[in-house]
């Protein structure tokens, strides 16, 4: 497995969300196709970067020159459920709690997305540079 790539942090994008539609068989056998919502705001990923030691970059950075696998799987994992959230119907909030995350976490979709995100690197780069807002 190659490593799927290393997190840049400044997008032209803003702070649009990332929808992802994902078509998956459910646990009752049942296709379904749902659209997935992803994004951090400044505050998020500053917080996130404050809360490592040394530093997320610094962190990211070690992984990729160590070529550490397993901490490059965690962190997708982790990257990916901070990022998972539900709009609220009035588009003012983006809802990210406990419970939704490990609701999300517990689905095929998801399952199927940390697959596909692990296994091709323009993906992985196409879902981190999507979730990552725009910095000034």
């Amino acid at each position: 497995m190659r490593l799927p790539l290393i997190f840049v942090f400044i997008t032209e994008r803003g702070y649009i969300m990332l929808p992802i539609t994902k078509k998956y068989i459910d646990f009752n056998g049942v296709e379904r196709e749902e659209t997935f919502y992803f994004n951090l705001t400044q505050e998020e990923l500053t917080d996130w970067e404050l809360c490592v030691t040394g530093g997320l970059s610094k962190l990211v950075e070690k992984i990729t020159q160590t070529r550490d696998i397993p901490a490059l799987a965690k962190l997708f994992k982790e990257a990916i459920l901070k990022a998972y959230g539900v709009k609220s119907d009035d588009g003012r909030r983006f809802i990210k709690t406990k419970e939704l995350r490990e609701a999300f976490s517990q689905t095929q979709a998801y399952s199927d997305l940390y697959m596909e995100l692990v296994q091709d690197d323009k993906k992985a780069a196409e879902f981190i540079n999507g979730i990552i807002p725009k910095v000034n």
